[in-house]
């Protein structure tokens, strides 16, 4: 993977100077199946959005911690829930059965 300066580098000596795959590989260094990737290729900036997992996520309680947390921020900060108290809130109101240190 290269870096954006070079990616954008490539781009610019494709579109703006009309330079050929090969050209640009002798003139950067690189290998033509990577410059022809970068040339060529339409790169947008993709956004990795990792999946949450475990038992908060997977059985619905990391959205109601989620819900919890955000009115908590409207408090002040020694009105805030900690997390023994949410932790014993989710085993009251929901019956959670996981762990304190879960949470």
């Amino acid at each position: 993977m290269l870096a954006m300066p070079a990616v954008n580098y490539i781009k610019h000596l494709r579109e703006n100077e009309d330079l050929s795959i090969n050209e640009i590989a002798r003139k950067t260094g690189h290998n033509w199946r990577t410059v022809k990737k970068y040339a060529d290729g339409d790169l947008s900036e993709q956004e990795v959005v990792k999946k949450k997992r475990g038992i908060m996520y997977e059985k619905g309680y990391g959205e109601i911690v989620d819900c919890w947390l955000e009115e908590d921020m409207k408090l002040n900060r020694k009105d805030r829930r900690t997390n023994l108290a949410i932790f014993e809130q989710l085993k009251e109101e929901y019956e959670f059965e996981g762990s304190y240190r879960t949470v």
